[in-house]
């Protein structure tokens, strides 16, 4: 098991730990397991080709949720278009260090019912090859990531009680 995914797990661990007996639903076990499974069956849908987004989406809110996959502080993203591709600047303060070039992105999530945008999940692991296309980038600070985007079936990874990334996003302006 990748050290990554050790800590995922870790995080899992405490999440829910810190989530029973409280009366916040947000920390109750469901959730913290939604917060864990969710964003993994999303990037599983990043290796289903017919699913990528090829090209950014136009007509994006001017604000979107995000979350740092594995952890439970929402946050937020600004969103802006720079020659045909999304330049996001990531609004709080835990965006990824990372330790290489190559071991952190962002997934921008639309649903594949709706093509609403549901929100940008940032991961810390190893990025999707360099023939994948990228939609632009995710700035947080001094850094920046790439942004990759991807179709899934919202329901089936986000539940409702406990959402994976907040409200649900503004319909197209």
């Amino acid at each position: 098991m990748s050290p990554t995914r050790r800590g995922v797990l870790l995080l899992g661990a405490t999440v829910l730990a810190a989530g029973c007996g409280r009366g916040d639903r947000a920390l109750s076990p469901t959730c913290g397991m939604a917060q864990l499974i969710g964003p993994s069956l999303i990037q599983e849908q990043l290796k289903r080709l017919p699913y990528l987004l090829s090209a950014a989406p136009r007509g994006l809110p001017g604000l979107l949720p995000a979350r740092v996959a594995g952890t439970a502080q929402q946050s937020t993203v600004t969103v802006a278009y720079r020659a045909q591709r999304l330049a996001m600047a990531y609004q709080g303060a835990d965006f990824p260090p990372y330790p290489s070039d190559s071991s952190v992105y962002a997934l921008l999530v639309v649903d594949d019912s709706t093509q609403r945008a549901q929100g940008v999940l940032l991961y810390e692991g190893r990025r999707p090859p360099p023939t994948y296309p990228q939609l632009g980038t995710v700035t947080g600070g001094d850094r920046s990531v790439p942004l990759y985007g991807v179709r899934v079936d919202w329901a089936s990874v986000s539940n409702p009680r406990c959402p994976l990334l907040g409200a649900p996003a503004a319909g197209p302006r």
